[in-house]
């Protein structure tokens, strides 16, 4: 015959599978042992959008600030392009600008060896930095 466990005020009781039926209807007939048997910490739900404020919070001024803070740096770096500039592409390509338009630059990469490329392309060259 199976057993099962209970737990009833503190104490563990193992009782037969056809008293647990009488112990479910002692539950239902006195409501305050079933209130106190279901009770749960109340509050959680507050809580749970405070950290959800502060999760948002540490990601916009750890990861969301610094990278529009870096796009708007390069966009000014892009507008203030002039000629003689040295600049390196996304691809990897070193050169020195020598023509700019409104959407394309066009750059030295070796002597008499000039390419166009967009300006959304260009990136600062920090080789000249270090």
């Amino acid at each position: 015959m199976k057993m099962f466990t209970l737990l009833q005020a503190g104490e563990v009781v193992e009782v037969a599978p056809a008293a647990v039926e009488t112990v479910a209807e002692v539950a239902v007939n006195d409501p305050a042992s079933a209130a106190a048997a279901q009770a749960q910490p109340k509050g959680g739900g507050m809580s749970m959008w405070i950290m959800l404020a502060l999760m948002f919070a540490v990601m916009y001024f750890f990861m969301i600030r610094p990278q529009k803070k870096q796009q708007k740096e390069l966009q000014n770096f892009r507008d203030s392009l002039k000629k003689g500039d040295k600049v390196v592409t996304i691809g990897g390509i070193y050169g020195t600008v020598t023509e700019i338009k409104e959407a394309s630059v066009l750059i030295e990469v070796d002597n008499g060896v000039k390419i166009r490329v967009s300006k959304q392309a260009l990136v600062k060259d920090f080789s000249e930095q270090q």
